[in-house]
Order: structure tokens, then C-alpha cells, then sequence
């Protein structure tokens, strides 16, 4: 049975709890519901929260663990010899993992049936074929080792599969016949659920705090997994970027940094003093017309999809820079280059900017305004030297907003900035970013354990750090002005 129609089982029984419930309740009454310590939907709510909440939960863990277990009890099947050289046993067991994939896919089509597979390990020249006509992809040969851990793995998954199928729907109808037979006048299902909403709201207000720890876990763990099968001091001194899945890789993270902040760099010397004039105009010199018609129209940039920006770079930015600027000045003849992504970049980040520094202009107070022109102030003067004070942690906040977005832009760079991982201060030559390479690397059909697609998250936690440092330098810088400030 598939996740999806165990979902469903459970969902029905909940919704059959529900009506039952409510009815059961009206019938505890005899007729009469004020004689009820709850409400009968909070009685009905009761039976579906114990109905489905236990079965949900034991779905959730059965689904986290179970891999583990097939995993543990099958990698004993695994030899050394097994192990191609110059690969590991996360290689050996990827290839486990797909071919049980296949064998349930060639199955399933009728390509083969239970007994072929029994007889297939003894010839395993047709397995790697059977698997490609299916869409699956073996990274090396396979051995009859291999094969027949693929079949266990493939058996106990379907038996683990079956009992987690009778476990939860037992679990799901233990429930729904326990707390109907709780129903009773007396019973307080109101408390019982306030309270799983209130437990609710708890997980809720968690979920950040629990999302922020389970992304660093993920990237910390699978660094140092990398690290483990590249050496740290390459990754780190190595000014070359040269990613070769046949061995041979060179995996330096110093062309994609340069990159990353030469792109980023240029885009906010474009947003940032474009968004943040326009912020101070439309705030404090812009007719209440004017500002009505304009800001909306600016905001409108926000909610262009970036392919569009991409499309915008490829075909119009790159062109007009290569054949007006990097041309006739002897600097490219590419279209894809750092100026081209940067610039249209720039014009995203310009909402950004402007929007929220506008906001926070506005929330300065009129009464400090009016101080500064009492005391003989020009209206440039005031916002020169009280406005812009004032408003400087939220612009600062709105600045480093721009500056994380443009960070982590990949299909902008992708269209405008090409793929060429270099260190070059040319800013019309092409040039690619930290986050375009941790997509390229985790595409495709690659082998997961391998260091060139584990290299992706050693990129991802030390783009992680960088802007973590940035959120740092800057909460130092605005607390600062705003104690000198204040």
C-alpha cells in the first residue's frame, strides 16, 4: 500500500471519529446537550485527534527509522571485495538502493517476474541493461554480492512496508473505539481539545527555532562527510575549481567566493543608492499622488520570477553591454559576464531597498522633523542629519536583505553571469557564483557519496557562515550608531 492511500485510510477514520463522536455525545445526552460538560464538535474533535494524531505519529517515526534498519541488515551483505577501488561503501550502497529501485520498477512493468529474479543471479550481464530500460542508472558493475543485497533490501522493504500498513490503521481504529467508549456527560473534551491546539502552538513557535538547527545539522554533517574524502586544506587554499566525477577533481572554494561577492558587490552598487534615494523621495519630497502611483509601480519588481530577470539579462543587458561597452573597449566579447548579472540583479533588489527604507522613514517621528526645522534646518539638512540617522538600523536591515537575496540568487547568474568558475576583476568577463555550482553539482546523474557532489554542502555551510558573519557585522554596526544616536 502506498503512502498516499494510508494517508487517506487515516484521514477517513478521523472523519468517520468525528461524526461518530458528535452523534455518540447527542446520544450520552439523552436529547438534552446542556447536560454535556463540552460541546458536541469538541466531543467529535476528540475522537478524531486520537484517531488520527497516535497513527500520524507512529507513520512519521516508522518512515524516519525504517530505512536505518534495512540499511543495517543489509550492509553486512556487502564484502570488501565488493568496493571498486578508489570508492566506498556509500558508493556500494547507493548502487544497492537503485538496483532494488529497478527491480521493483522491471517488475512492476511485467518485464520480469518473482522466479526470473531468482535466476538472474546467477547471469548478471542483463541486470545493468534491464535496470537502463527502466530509467535507472548503476554507478559500477554489479556483483552477485550486490544483487542479491539489492533483493534483500527489496524484501524487507515490502515486509516492513506491510506491517507499517497494519500497525497504523490498528493504531488509527484503537484509538477512534477508545475514545468513543470515553464519551460520557462528564467527559471534558473541551479541555482535552484546547489542549492539543495550545501543544500545537507550541510546535508551531518551534518550528524556526527546529528548521535553523535541522539546515545546519544537515550541511554540517554532510561537510564533514566531504571533508573526510577531501582534503580541507585543497578545498580551502586551492584557487582552482575544476570538478572531474572520473577522479582527478580539484575543488577549490576561491573562484566561486570571488564570484559570489564580485556579483553581489555590483548588484548593490547599483540597488543600494538607487533604492535608497528613491525611498528618501517618495518619503519626503514626492506629492501624496505621485507617491500613490510610484511605489506600487517600483514594488511591482519585486514580483517578477527571476527566470524573467535571467531572460532579461541573456537577451537584452548582455548584448547592449557587450557590443556599447566590453567591445569597443577591448575588455570581452561574451554577453555573459558580472556586469550583465549584476546590473539586472541590481533592478531586482531595487523593491527591496527602497520599500522597507521607505517604511522606516516614515515611522521616524514628525516631532523630530519639526525640532530640526525649529531650529532653522533646510528640509536636505533635516534629512541628512536627522531623518537618515534615525532611520539608519532599519535601512541597514533593508541593505542587508538586499545583499543576502543577492547572495543567494542562482538563476540571474545562471542566465547573465555564465559558468565559468575564475578569479578575474574583469567585470565583463564571465564568471559564476557559490550558489549556481551547489545546483550543478546535485544534478544530474551522480554518485551521492561521491566528493563532487558532496562538495555542494561544504559550499552551502560556508556561504551558511559568510552570511552568518555579515548578519553579525552588521547588528555591531547598528547598535553602535544607534548608541552614539541615542
Amino acid at each position: 500500500m502506498t503512502f498516499g492511500v494510508l494517508l487517506l485510510i487515516i484521514v477517513a477514520i478521523a472523519a468517520a471519529g468525528y461524526v461518530l463522536g458528535r452523534q455518540r455525545a447527542r446520544n450520552a445526552s439523552g436529547g438534552d446537550t446542556r447536560r454535556l460538560h463540552s460541546l458536541t464538535g469538541y466531543h467529535g474533535q476528540s475522537v478524531m485527534l486520537f484517531s488520527a494524531v497516535p497513527a500520524l505519529l507512529l507513520l512519521g517515526l516508522w518512515l524516519l527509522l525504517q530505512p536505518m534498519l534495512i540499511e543495517n541488515r543489509v550492509a553486512g551483505m556487502i564484502q570488501p571485495g565488493d568496493i571498486p577501488e578508489g570508492g566506498s561503501a556509500e558508493l556500494v550502497m547507493s548502487d544497492v538502493r537503485r538496483v532494488a529501485d529497478g527491480l521493483d520498477l522491471v517488475v512492476a512493468q511485467g518485464a520480469l517476474n518473482e522466479s526470473d529474479l531468482a535466476a538472474m543471479r546467477a547471469d548478471l550481464t542483463n541486470v545493468r541493461s534491464r535496470l537502463a530500460e527502466v530509467g535507472v542508472a548503476v554507478g559500477s558493475e554489479i556483483s552477485p554480492n550486490v544483487f542479491q543485497a539489492a533483493k534483500e533490501y527489496r524484501r524487507l522493504d515490502t515486509r516492513f512496508g506491510t506491517a507499517m500498513t497494519i500497525a497504523v490503521i490498528a493504531v488509527a481504529l484503537a484509538g477512534f473505539a477508545l475514545s468513543l467508549r470515553r464519551i460520557t456527560p462528564e467527559y471534558r473534551a473541551r479541555n482535552v481539545s484546547e489542549g492539543f491546539v495550545l501543544t500545537l502552538f507550541i510546535a508551531s513557535s518551534l518550528v524556526a527555532i527546529l528548521t535553523t538547527f535541522g539546515i545546519v545539522a544537515s550541511l554540517l554533517v554532510e561537510s564533514v562527510h566531504f571533508f573526510q574524502l577531501y582534503p580541507a586544506k585543497d578545498f580551502f587554499l586551492s584557487l582552482t575549481w575544476n570538478p572531474q566525477f572520473r577522479g582527478g577533481s580539484d575543488l577549490g572554494i576561491w573562484p566561486l567566493l570571488w564570484g559570489t561577492l564580485y556579483v553581489s558587490f555590483v548588484a548593490l552598487l547599483f540597488a543600494v543608492p538607487v533604492g535608497l534615494m528613491s525611498a528618501i523621495y517618495l518619503s519626503e519630497y514626492a506629492s501624496k499622488r505621485l507617491r500613490s502611483l510610484a511605489k506600487p509601480a517600483i514594488e511591482i519588481l519585486a514580483g517578477i520570477p527571476t527566470i524573467v530577470y535571467g531572460l532579461f539579462a541573456l537577451v537584452t543587458v548582455g548584448p547592449f553591454l557587450r557590443d556599447y561597452f566590453a567591445q569597443p573597449m577591448g575588455l570581452g566579447s561574451s554577453s555573459s559576464s558580472v556586469m550583465t548579472a549584476g546590473l539586472v540583479m541590481g533592478i531586482m533588489l531595487i523593491p527591496f531597498v527602497s520599500s522597507l527604507s521607505d517604511d522606516i522613514i516614515n515611522a521616524v517621528p514628525q516631532s523630530l522633523r519639526d525640532g530640526s526645522y525649529g531650529l532653522g534646518a533646510t528640509q536636505s539638512e533635516t534629512v541628512r542629519q536627522v531623518i537618515l540617522p534615525a532611520a539608519l538600523p532599519g535601512i541597514v536591515g533593508a541593505i542587508l536583505l538586499a545583499a543576502s537575496r543577492a547572495i543567494g540568487e542562482t538563476m540571474i547568474v545562471v542566465m547573465g553571469a555564465g559558468a565559468a568558475a575564475k578569479l578575474d576583476i574583469n567585470p565583463f568577463e564571465a564568471m559564476t557564483t557559490i550558489t549556481v555550482k551547489i545546483v550543478s553539482q546535485l544534478t544530474g546523474d551522480t554518485e551521492f557519496a561521491s566528493p563532487e557532489t558532496l562538495v555542494a554542502f561544504a559550499l552551502g555551510m560556508c556561504l551558511f557562515v559568510f552570511t552568518l558573519g555579515l548578519n553579525i557585522v552588521a547588528l555591531y554596526v547598528v547598535r553602535k550608531y544607534r548608541e552614539q544616536y541615542e
